[in-house]
């Protein structure tokens, strides 16, 4: 009897999306998060000689975010998501048990007898 290997189901919930589809919101994040950049270093202009604090506080996101933006956008493709549990598990085969102990057969049977229905003694004549 042959084994059979189960086949890997791919169900369409736990495919990733489209290339297309990530390089757009890759880029999309990217420039949110540059228009934040430019409010910021805004801010930082006209906060200057308001309050020098928030002032410095928003020249530094204004620092930092450009780099933030461009290694999120690098990032490259988001992980495949694992498969959904609601897989149905293959039906199990029932186990073949032993028969009853008088219905075992004989140990002490020979080849030519499990070939021969009729057992050695019909072909003696």
């Amino acid at each position: 009897m042959r084994k059979q290997r189960a086949a890997e189901v791919f169900r369409i919930t736990g495919a990733r999306q489209g290339l297309a589809e990530d390089v757009r919101g890759r880029q999309r994040r990217y420039v949110i998060s540059m228009l934040v950049r430019t409010a910021a270093v805004l801010l930082t202009v006209f906060l200057w000689n308001v309050e020098r604090p928030l002032a410095i506080a928003t020249l530094v996101l204004g620092l930092v975010l450009p780099y933030i933006a461009v290694v999120i956008a690098n990032a490259g493709r988001e992980s495949a998501p694992s498969a959904p549990e609601t897989f149905v598990p293959a039906p199990q085969r029932p186990e073949l048990h032993q028969g009853p102990s008088g219905t075992e057969p004989d140990d002490r049977t020979t080849e030519a007898e499990d070939a021969d229905p009729d057992g050695p003694s019909a072909h003696r004549s």
